[in-house]
Order: structure tokens, then C-alpha cells, then sequence
């Protein structure tokens, strides 16, 4: 046993004092038609919660984990993976992720890489079975060796860009040995640093193709999990070729693999990429290619991918109403791609940032579903845009007008009132959403 201090994390509510114990988060709330733990489909990262050791580029590890001490890579690659299915199990959720090189280090040679990967693959099968936590994604990890210094997919040395093949190759066979219900695509350092020495348009093209042969490749061995694209706007290259959200709709839309992907979204990535997470969301769900998250937060005083594990209400209530309105997730869930602060490096803290971040997006999930079960925000928009509802408004709407037409029209009312957008009125109202569902949620005091 790892955890020893821990026992299994459970709801106990609001007023709850119980370091662990959730208090938004009841998974067995019916919600819906649908459980909280069906709705949100939580995941545990592998790599930040069981690989990650504190240090940055500033200083040395902080963490050492128990399960990262032994010296034989399968050997601590199987201790590490029974650390993680404790903590799974104790924090009750259905889902985990994982990198190919966080279930268990590189070989010398990409041979012996994949001889540890099928041993450990076995491994990990057998624990998935025995606790019934299923594999939300997987993804091959093309940034981390020196190989992957020019890219991967977009390298400049063909020779990269085929072993990048063999460990997508691998990686969509683990997916379907494991049941994985999606496969991820991050590009890491799949963009450039300067024009100055880039190929844009060719290592384009064999972006696209990689992808190509990837979707060919699932068809042939019968891996029916939802392919998705993280976008990312920079780090580690300057400018990467998925920035955000349209940036990738638009990569996809051009080389024909729409239909393939959906995207993976970030909270992080959108405030690198300058945007609100919510607007992220919006983009994807008005192209119907929302698959999942990567639920954590950034510092909005820092200018790196800080991972921070979330904890905005206001944020979760609207990144949650997005979700909620494009329908919800299907194969996808919230994966919590964060990792605990360098000076929290106790095991324990791992659980109260998951549970932290689990309260959050549960809290988030509840006010978003009363926003939308009221139309408190629909109504207010579609009062806005009541003038495309009639008249030349209507007209405009279903393209039954022309210049001449409208020209005509301006001339005859050219006095024009405009109605206020009442922002104010709609962020006080979520406010008060969030503060009422405060009051309300179900508490009871425990002592411990």
C-alpha cells in the first residue's frame, strides 16, 4: 500500500472538514437522467501525477515517489502502475491517461522500448480488469528525446518521421488492446521556431499525411476509439502548427480529415493561445468537433504552461455550460492535466489536488445545468438577436436579400436604436447561480 494515510474519498458535502473528502462532487447524484460520475468522466494524467518530480528550470526535483525508487525500468515501471491504480481506486474514478514512455521508460533501442511497452501493456490490462478503471486515451510521446529536437510528424530528417510512425503505430495498438475510447495527437514540437530555416508548407503536408496514415492504420486493425487533436499555441517551439482551436479546424478542414478528429482542449493552451477557455470550447462545439478536456488552469502572471490544478469556479461554470450545450461528452471526459505545486510534495497532495479540481468542475457542472435548464442565458441572447427573427432581419437570415435590397431598406431607416448587451446584468446573474447553488448544496459537519 502507497497511500496508507488515505482511505477511499468519498462525498460527504459542503460543510464537510475531511482533507479527503469530496464536497461538491457526489458521483452518484442522478443529474439529468445521468449520474455526476457519467456526466464528467474523470481522468487521472499519468505522467504529472505519478512520473512528475518538482523540478524546472531552476531547480532540482523536489518529489521523490516511492514508486519511482527501484532501478529496472519494468520494475519500476510495475510499481509505479500499482501506486497509480491505488490512487485511482481510492479517488474513485473511471478513467486515466497516460504518454507511451510514462507507463515506462525508453530502451536503448526503440526495440527494446516496445519490448517493455508489451510487457507492461499485459501488466496494466490485468489491473484495468481486477479494478474496472478503463483507459480514457493514450498518446505516443514525440517531444521528450533528443530525436524529436526539429519535430516529429513535421521533421526536417525523414528518419524521425518514421519512427514517429512506428510509436503512433504502437501506441493504436495499445489503444485497442486496452479498450481506449479516444487517441490523442499533442503536437509537441510539431511547429518552428524561425521561417527562416523552415519548410512550412512540406512539413504541412507531412503533418496531414501522418495523419492520414494513422486513421488508415486504426480502420486496418479495427481501433474504433475518437482520434483527437490537442491544440497548443507554443512551448516548447515558438509557434505551433495546432495554436488553437480554429487553427486546427482549419488544418483539418483543408486536408480532408475532419471527419476523423475531434479536439482535445486545454484550459491552459487557451490562455497561451489568448483566449478564455469558454471560447475554445465554443469553437469546437459550433463545428461539432468538441471531444474532450484537459481540465487545469495557468497563471495569468506567468507566461508559461503551468498546469496548475483547477480551482476557478466562475471558470468551471462556464467552460461546463459550454460542454453542457454542445451536448455533453460521448468519448470523451475531463482529464486533469495538472501536477501539484514543487513545494507540495507529500503523496497526500496529490489527492487534494484532484479533489480540489474534482469539486471545482462538479460545482461548475450543477450551476451550468441550472443556466441552461432556465434559459437564463439563451433567453437574454435570443431577446439580442430578435431582429433577425422578422422583417429584413429574417430576410438577411435566410439569404433572401441583396445589396440592392438592403441599400434600399438602409435609406428608409436609417435611424437606428440600438438595445444594451447588459454584460454587467449577465456576469451578476452567474454570480448569483454560483452563490445560490453555495447556499443550497447538501451539507453535514464531520469531525475527524
Amino acid at each position: 500500500m502507497f497511500f496508507k494515510e488515505v482511505e477511499t474519498v468519498k462525498y460527504e458535502g459542503a460543510d464537510s472538514d475531511h482533507p479527503y473528502a469530496f464536497k461538491y462532487y457526489n458521483p452518484d447524484e442522478r443529474i439529468g437522467g445521468k449520474t455526476m460520475k457519467e456526466h464528467l468522466r474523470f481522468a487521472v494524467s499519468y505522467w504529472h501525477t505519478f512520473d512528475a518530480d518538482g523540478s524546472d528550470p531552476f531547480g532540482d526535483g523536489t518529489i521523490s515517489r516511492s514508486w519511482n525508487r527501484m532501478t529496472h525500468p519494468l520494475d519500476k515501471a510495475k510499481t509505479r502502475a500499482e501506486a497509480a491504480f491505488e490512487f485511482f481506486e481510492k479517488l474513485g474514478v473511471p478513467y486515466f491517461c497516460f504518454h507511451d514512455v510514462d507507463v515506462v521508460q525508453e530502451g536503448d533501442t526503440l526495440r527494446e522500448t516496445f519490448f517493455y511497452l508489451d510487457k507492461m501493456v499485459s501488466f496494466l490490462k490485468e489491473m484495468m480488469e481486477t479494478s474496472g478503471v478503463k483507459l480514457l486515451w493514450n498518446t505516443a510521446n514525440m517531444f521528450t528525446h533528443p530525436r524529436f529536437v526539429h519535430g516529429a510528424a513535421t521533421s526536417c530528417n525523414a528518419d524521425v518521421y518514421a519512427i514517429a510512425a512506428a510509436k503512433v503505430k504502437k501506441g493504436l495498438e495499445i489503444a485497442k488492446e486496452l479498450g481506449a475510447e479516444n487517441y490523442v495527437f499533442w503536437g509537441g514540437r510539431e511547429g518552428y521556431d524561425t521561417l527562416l530555416n523552415t519548410n512550412m508548407k512540406l512539413e504541412l503536408d507531412n503533418l496531414a499525411a501522418f495523419y492520414r496514415m494513422a486513421v488508415d492504420y486504426a480502420n486496418e486493425i479495427g481501433f474504433d476509439g475518437q482520434f483527437l487533436i490537442e491544440p497548443k499555441p507554443k512551448e516548447p517551439t515558438k509557434h505551433q502548427y495546432d495554436f488553437d482551436a480554429a487553427t486546427s479546424i482549419a488544418f483539418l478542414e483543408t486536408y480532408g480529415l475532419k471527419k476523423h478528429f475531434k479536439l482535445n482542449l486545454e484550459a491552459n493552451h487557451a490562455t497561451l493561445a489568448g483566449h478564455t477557455f469558454e471560447h475554445e470550447l465554443r469553437v469546437a462545439a459550433l463545428h461539432d468537433m468538441l471531444g474532450s478536456i484537459d481540465a487545469n488552469q495557468g497563471d495569468l502572471l506567468l507566461g508559461w504552461d503551468t498546469d496548475e490544478f483547477p480551482t476557478d469556479l466562475y471558470g468551471a461554470v462556464l467552460s461546463m455550460y459550454e460542454i453542457l450545450k454542445a451536448g455533453g461528452f460521448k468519448a470523451g471526459g475531463i482529464n486533469f492535466d495538472a501536477k501539484v505545486r514543487r513545494a507540495s510534495f507529500t503523496d497526500e497532495d496529490l489527492f487534494h489536488g484532484h479533489i480540489a479540481g474534482m469539486d471545482t468542475y462538479a460545482l461548475g457542472f450543477k450551476v451550468a445545468y441550472q443556466l441552461l435548464e432556465n434559459r437564463a442565458i439563451e433567453s437574454v441572447i435570443e431577446e439580442r438577436y430578435e431582429s433577425y427573427t422578422k422583417g429584413i432581419g429574417l430576410d438577411i437570415a435566410e439569404g433572401k436579400t441583396d445589396l440592392k435590397k438592403l441599400a434600399a431598406y438602409a435609406l428608409e431607416n436609417d435611424r437606428i436604436e440600438n438595445k444594451s448587451g447588459r454584460q454587467e446584468m449577465l456576469k451578476a446573474m452567474v454570480n448569483r447561480y454560483l452563490l445560490n447553488a453555495l447556499r443550497s448544496e447538501p451539507a453535514r459537519k464531520e469531525k475527524h
